[in-house]
């Protein structure tokens, strides 16, 4: 099996410089990276990761630590992750916490202190004090997405204003009874985001003097069968049943849509539906959405952790990054029957 020191020769260049190219560690200019690689292909050569880490101090492996796997948004958010990862060379190391505590508890303080990690992305995880200091005394670079984390490097979104845009194109359309979904007790995760995002519902409509009515709002679990069933009996009141309903994610938006049509009702003609998360069965529906670029916010992070470990290739001047956001109309919204009715 050829070795090192035939690509080397081949390429024309030191064993040093071959390192360099192979692992990306170290200035190499692109003519001379290119024929190290040409020179690896042509003899099948493969670096040794244990030789690698070895010599450079890294495993190449970054850890990524979720609360759900079974959620198309944290599948999202990994799958960009994973590909900008590949493409610096590095392999990913999954964490799933919905076990509860103590599976989180064991990744804290023993999977992620042992040496088989580079650096950590925690995703939608208000990481403690404690986690932090663990995992910055063993010099391992942390970067949370969802939230801002006190001495983490962080990408976080405005989920009261991912809210407030959503009700106010609701309102901009002449909706006045605006149903909320919004997140149950159980679905309270860290950074709180289905109580911020039913305080920007809230705030929209108080900016515009709509009173807010709780008999309009039902709590689900961020799933299309909750959304379904909380939908049920918000669209069921025949004496409340609002013009329009804000999901506070797609699943639940789309389970609103499946239970208006099983009580017989039209969206939008009979009730407006819009959602957040821009979700790949959303344009299927033709749901109205916030979109929140979950596979762009995976490979910010990667960005970051790489300027880390690899200081000098990028920039991160700021603690927080915050995250785009974007309303995007589809068939699912439109002004109420009654108003459409006088238009014409």
């Amino acid at each position: 099996m050829p070795g090192i020191n035939e690509v080397a020769q081949l390429a024309g260049v030191s064993t040093a410089t071959v390192s360099r190219a192979l692992s990306g560690n170290g200035h190499v200019a692109e003519e001379t990276r290119a024929r190290v690689l040409a020179a690896a292909r042509e003899l099948e050569y493969v670096v040794s990761s244990n030789a690698s880490s070895l010599a450079t101090g890294h495993m190449k492996n970054v850890g990524v630590v979720i609360p759900f796997l079974n959620r198309w948004f944290y599948g999202a958010v990994l799958e960009g992750a994973e590909q900008s990862l590949l493409s610096h060379g590095y392999d990913l190391t999954l964490y799933n916490l919905s076990g509860g505590g103590e599976e989180r508890t064991s990744v804290f303080e023993h999977f992620l202190l042992r040496k088989r990690v580079d650096a950590v992305i925690a995703i939608a995880l208000e990481l403690t004090e404690s986690e932090v200091g663990r995992l910055h005394d063993m010099n391992k670079p942390i970067v949370g997405v969802g939230g801002s984390i006190k001495g983490v490097r962080t990408l976080s979104i405005d989920d009261p204003g991912v809210a407030r845009l959503a009700t106010e194109h609701l309102i901009s359309l002449g909706h006045r009874s605006i149903g909320l979904i919004g997140g149950d007790s159980a679905s309270e995760m860290d950074f709180h985001v289905p109580t911020q995002r039913q305080q920007g519902y809230e705030q929209a409509l108080a900016a515009e003097g709509i009173p807010i009515d709780v008999e309009l709002y039902q709590a689900a679990d961020f799933t299309i069968q909750g959304g379904y069933t909380a939908a049920k009996q918000l669209l069921g009141n025949p004496r409340k049943r609002p013009t329009a309903v804000f999901a506070a994610s797609d699943e639940m938006a789309i389970g609103t849509i499946l239970a208006a049509r099983d009580l017989g009702l039209n969206v939008p003609q009979d009730v407006s539906v819009i959602g957040v998360d821009d979700h790949e069965l959303s344009e299927f529906f033709g749901l109205s959405t916030i979109a929140q670029f979950p596979a762009l916010q995976g490979r910010l992070a990667v960005d970051i952790v790489m300027e880390q470990l690899h200081p000098g290739r990028q920039e991160f001047a700021a603690a927080n990054t915050p995250l785009p956001f974007e309303l995007i109309v589809r068939s699912s919204t439109a002004r109420p029957r009654s108003q459409s009715a006088e238009s014409r």
